[in-house]
């Protein structure tokens, strides 16, 4: 059952998130701010290092991204179920009324 619902899930998951990306750099100061420092801090960090350490900073960020879109993913189906168990103990609240 949870791995039909992520699968099922997974482009909904993957849109949703990107929308909400789009919407922090737009609207949220903050994060484009931290997006952007961050960005610039690996940046002179790629480019201090040594040619031979090159690929390995490639796959550390690789790595990071797929860590990063595998808890995305995990977050949001959590608190998909986490909004269906609130709405099946409000609807027996509810119906016990």
């Amino acid at each position: 059952m949870v791995s039909t619902l992520e699968s099922l899930a997974a482009p909904l998951i993957r849109i949703r998130l990107e929308l909400l990306y789009t919407e922090l750099l737009e609207c949220h100061a903050e994060y484009t701010q931290f997006s952007s420092e961050s960005e610039q801090y690996f940046k002179t960090l790629r480019d201090a290092l040594p040619d031979q350490l090159q690929h390995t900073v490639f796959l550390y960020e690789d790595a990071q991204i797929s860590l990063q879109s595998i808890l995305e993913r995990s977050i949001y189906i959590q608190g998909f179920k986490d909004a269906l168990h609130l709405f099946s103990e409000s609807e027996l609240q509810n119906s016990s009324i």
